[in-house]
């Protein structure tokens, strides 16, 4: 019989074999140890401490060549992200496509002299004079469903149309330059940055024309008289493919203005200025449901106006008594592949109120 402290033979159950089975030293085992076994002659020398403690961390086992180039990669992460915050964001245009707006804008100088007077007789002896006013003259036609959009998306886009036209033609904050928010909020968000530098930078190019997207004028040179805006045009819808709806819009808007308080013509009386506006606006699914539209062509006519005004900038009208004279769109250098080419009409005199 085996006694209680001693093992029990090999074989038997709870012997040796069973014990002990379980159990591998292997070589990584031994190497990963936090304690070392003092030798037989360190014993001797120290009594009371027979481990000793084995350094621990990076020194053994971590390689430091990767915790090199992990530190390398953080910092160069770190320099790239402020860099990047500290350089100039330019506005990122999209790449040319459906989204981009492509705009022309044309004068139309008159042959004689602006007639002037009263807003209410300039109006009533006008083309303008059968006009509705404001919003009333941006009407809607019949909303039917297309081969892949029902009734109420076909309304909801001719909706937005009327509303940009009316933001655009009509918001008198809008004509001032007071803002341009009410514009820019229906804009296809793709369009912010063309948007934003063609009010920021108006050149003639085609692409950023300020008044392509809207009407305004200086307001250091022209006021409006406040008897606000005659319009009359027409609208027209259809399907481009199953994807996307087309709206094209035609209008003329007729502005009673006179020269901004402390001109040299403050005092004269009203005049009118007519502006026809063409757009082609699109609309995709995304813009039906978050009430957007994406502008993809504007051709404007604008006058009585000289030919070497900026009208790509602010509309400057000839007020009552004004002359064109015998002014000249700049010089067109057809060699030149950048830039547009100025363009300027007549204004044709039946467009003009009658004395």
């Amino acid at each position: 019989m085996t006694g209680h402290g001693n093992p029990p033979p090999e074989g038997f159950p709870g012997g040796a074999d069973d014990e002990y089975r379980s159990t591998v030293f292997d070589e990584s085992f031994v190497r990963a140890a936090r304690l070392q076994e003092f030798s037989a002659r360190e014993r001797l020398a120290d009594h009371e401490h027979p481990v000793r403690a084995l350094p621990s961390g990076p020194l053994r086992g971590l390689p430091w060549q990767g915790l090199v180039l992990t530190l390398l990669i953080v910092m160069a992460f770190g320099a790239a992200v402020y860099l990047g915050a500290r350089a100039p964001q330019e506005p990122v245009e999209p790449p040319p496509g459906r989204q981009v707006m492509h705009s022309t804008v044309v004068p139309l100088a008159p042959r004689g002299q602006v007639p002037g007077g009263a807003p209410e007789r300039l109006f009533e002896h006008s083309p303008a004079a059968e006009f509705y006013d404001g919003a009333s003259g941006v009407s809607l036609p019949p909303a039917r469903d297309t081969a892949h959009f029902a009734e109420s998306q076909v309304l909801a886009a001719l909706t937005v149309a009327k509303e940009y036209l009316v933001e655009s033609s009509v918001n008198p904050e809008v004509l001032t330059g007071s803002t341009e928010r009410p514009v820019r909020i229906l804009l296809d968000p793709d369009q912010h940055p063309q948007f934003d530098r063609s009010l920021r930078e108006p050149a003639d190019d085609g692409r950023h024309a300020a008044t392509g997207w809207l009407v305004r004028f200086d307001p250091e040179r022209t006021a409006l008289t406040g008897e606000g805006v005659r319009v009359r045009g027409t609208m027209e819808y259809r399907e481009t493919d199953a994807a996307a709806l087309e709206v094209h819009t035609d209008h003329v808007f007729v502005y009673a203005v006179r020269p901004a308080e402390g001109g040299t013509d403050a005092g004269a009386g009203a005049s009118l200025f007519t502006v026809r506006r063409e757009l082609l606006l699109r609309f995709d699914r995304e813009d039906l449901r978050d009430h957007h539209l994406t502008v993809e062509r504007s051709t404007v006519r604008a006058g009585p106006m000289e030919c070497t005004a900026r009208p790509h900038d602010v509309l400057v009208p000839l007020t009552a008594g004004q002359r064109a004279g015998n002014d000249r769109p700049a010089d067109t250098d057809p060699y030149a592949r950048d830039g547009g080419a100025p363009v300027c009409g007549t204004l044709d005199p039946g467009a003009l109120p009658t004395p």
